[in-house]
Order: structure tokens, then sequence, then C-alpha cells
């Protein structure tokens, strides 16, 4: 479909998806198997201005939106979503400065992740607090000019390699969700350190692990926003990143239906290409279906948001559930039209539906992403009934 992207957007897609397929696809199962984080692949990121997508010019970036991240964590995706996360999870992280942070704050910051000479992480997610956010438990301590933070966050995407962490921790337990703030604590502070690194299903080429302040001191100047702001922060920081989940997913799905339809055009039984039976011709029409209905919802969502719209968390909730749906189906159809062979490793389809769950899961479950909708929708009937 046309979607009439500018000249800019353009470019920055095609660069994208000449550096995927180019540099990131080949090696896409050599990390996968490793598990190790892809530095020389981030270093090529940066030195291509693609971390600059998420960033503002007046801070060193390119950015117009979320449309450019957007983009790029598509075209990343199709050739390795572990690896594409690692640049879309900085995104995740410093969006919270980018909301919330005063001038100071994003001067300070921006122009070395948008060069790519750190990554950021987001750290909100605890041991006993995922979907609930704001049951989380790490404090964070007013000591004179300095916040004294305790605490541990759990699977944490960039952990242990970022040079920024922007953390979510309460400041006054007793107001629940309005009590937590948040702050932004550098690599090498003293009282930081890391848990063990999780050895997960799929995206294995990102690094995901704990993060664990004790007595992390650090300056009261690091306060995003206000005190009690924290949740709001939160919310808005994963309301603007969800097209960017969804994103992901559609890239995902488009990398495993790309092998699908060239292995089904070149594998013959029965005297001729599998490609001719119905069968799975239906099954092709559907994936190429939910894709293009995937990429039309998260594009639209993004322009949304790049348009300025206040209330986008119904749109970007429905983008993030419909396309890692769709991936999820998309990639295991995949595996099937390859048979024995989508279960190998070697043609990498299985590879794909293992990347494709966590966007199931992550930065707020489907489940609980179809609340939200169903919530925003009950409240506007409301709206329009008063009206």
């Amino acid at each position: 479909m046309e979607y009439f992207l500018t000249d800019e957007q353009k470019d920055i897609q095609a660069l994208t998806r000449q550096i995927a397929q180019e540099q990131v696809k080949p090696v896409a199962a050599q990390y996968d198997q490793s598990g190790e984080y892809p530095w020389d692949l981030v270093k090529l990121f940066g030195e291509t201005g693609l971390f600059q997508t998420f960033i503002p010019e007046e801070y060193g970036g390119l950015s117009t939106g979320i449309m450019d991240l957007v983009l790029v964590t598509e075209e990343l995706s199709r050739g390795c979503g572990g690896i594409a996360i690692c640049l879309a999870a900085s995104a995740l992280g410093t969006f919270p400065i980018l909301i919330s942070g005063n001038e100071e704050q994003k001067q300070k910051y921006l122009p070395d992740l948008a060069s790519g000479k750190h990554v950021a992480a987001f750290c909100l997610t605890e041991p006993g607090a995922g979907s609930d956010a704001s049951g989380i438990t790490t404090k964070a301590v007013k000591d004179g000019d300095h916040y004294i933070l305790n605490g541990t966050k759990h699977f944490i995407t960039n952990g242990s390699v970022a040079g920024v962490y922007t953390v979510i921790a309460m400041t006054d337990p007793s107001r629940g969700g309005r009590g937590a703030s948040a702050f932004i604590v550098e690599d090498g502070t003293p009282g930081l350190s890391f848990g063990k690194k999780e050895d997960k299903l799929g995206i294995r080429a990102s690094i995901t692990s704990e993060v664990i302040m004790e007595d992390c001191r650090i300056p009261a100047a690091n306060l995003i926003g206000k005190e009690g702001q924290g949740f709001i922060v939160a919310m808005k920081t994963l309301d603007k990143s969800r097209p960017g989940v969804a994103a992901q997913a559609l890239g995902i799905a488009q990398g495993a239906y790309d092998i699908a339809v060239e292995y089904a055009r070149e594998r013959k039984q029965f005297g001729q290409s599998i490609a001719s039976f119905q069968g799975i011709q239906f099954m092709l029409a559907d994936m190429a279906t939910g894709i293009e209905a995937s990429r039309a919802l998260i594009y639209a969502t993004a322009r949304m948001i790049d348009a300025g719209v206040k209330d986008f968390g119904k749109e970007s909730a429905m983008s993030k559930v419909f396309a890692s749906d769709m991936a999820m189906k998309v990639t295991t159809d995949a595996v099937q039209i390859l048979g024995g062979y989508g279960y190998m490793k070697e043609y990498l389809v299985e590879k794909y539906m293992r990347d494709a769950k966590i966007t199931q899961i992550y930065e707020g479950a489907n489940q609980v992403q179809r609340q939200v909708i169903a919530r925003s929708l009950i409240r506007e009937s409301a709206s329009h009934k008063m009206m």
C-alpha cells in the first residue's frame, strides 16, 4: 500500500532496510545462539544516525516524530527482532526525559543518546510488580540535595549495558501510585549494580537483566518532573512507545512471511510448487492481509501522535495488541508452511516465532491492553451520550 511517506522518511526506511538485510539478518542466528549483545551493530546504528530518529534536532537528533522510530524498528526487526530491540529499548528509556525532563536534563543526556554513545534503559518492572505498575516497592528517599534509591528492577531490556537508566521509584509509598517519582540514574553510580542476565526464549541478542540499587545516591537534579509524577511519566512513556513494540511485531511478521513465500515458491511436492496448492495460498493471503492491516493501524497511530493529539492511549494499545497477535499467528503459520524445515534453526522462521512471543507480553500484556481499550471505549460512549 502507498502510505505517502515523506522523502526523508523514505530515505530512513531505505537506509534501515539496507542495514537490516546486509548487516543484521546475516548474523541474526549467530547472536540468537550466543546471546551476546551486538555492540558492533549498535555502534553501526549510531554511526548511520538511526539513534537520532527518536530525538529532536535541537538535541542532536533528526526526529520529526514517532513515525521515524516506527519505520526504523520495523525494518530492523525484519532482520532480527532481538537486535532491533537494542535500539527500540533505548528509545523507551529515553522517552521519560523527552516527555517530562527539564531543559538541563535534555541538554545533558540526549546528545549522547542521539549519537549512540550511550543506550538507555527504562526501569519500571519489579519481581512483584509487572502489569500492576502501581505496585512497585523501589524507594527514593530525599537526603539534602540528593536522593537515595533502594530496590530491584526486573526484566530490564538493556540492563547492564545502558549508560542511562530512567527509574520509577516511590517517594511517598502512602500515596500508592501517586507517590511514585521518576529519576535518571547514570551507569557507574555507586550503589548501582546488575543481577543475573536472563536466558530467554526469544530476542536473545538483547540483554535483559536485573537492575539493583543499594543506597544508590543520585543528585536531586536527576528527578524527572516533580515528585509524585512518576506514574504519569511511566504511563505517558508506555503510550508513546507501544507503536514501537507494534512495529517490532510487524517487522518480525514480515521477515517470517518473506521466508515463507520464497520457500513456498521453490519447494516442490507432488511434482509442483507448494505455492500452487490452495491450502498454502490461503495461508499466505491471510498472512499478507494481517501484516498490511497492522501496518496501516501502526502508521495511522504514529501519525496521530506526531500530529499532537493528546489522548492516544487507546490507539497505541490497539496497535500493540493487533500487531503482536498477528505476528504470533504469521510466524506460526510460516513454520507450518516450511514443515519440518521450519522447525530447524537453519531456516530462521522458528527464531521469528520465538521473537514474536514477547511482543504479546512486554510493555503491557495484551490482556491488560484489551482492558485499556475497553475502558476507553466505555468512557467515550458515556461522553457521547451526555452530549
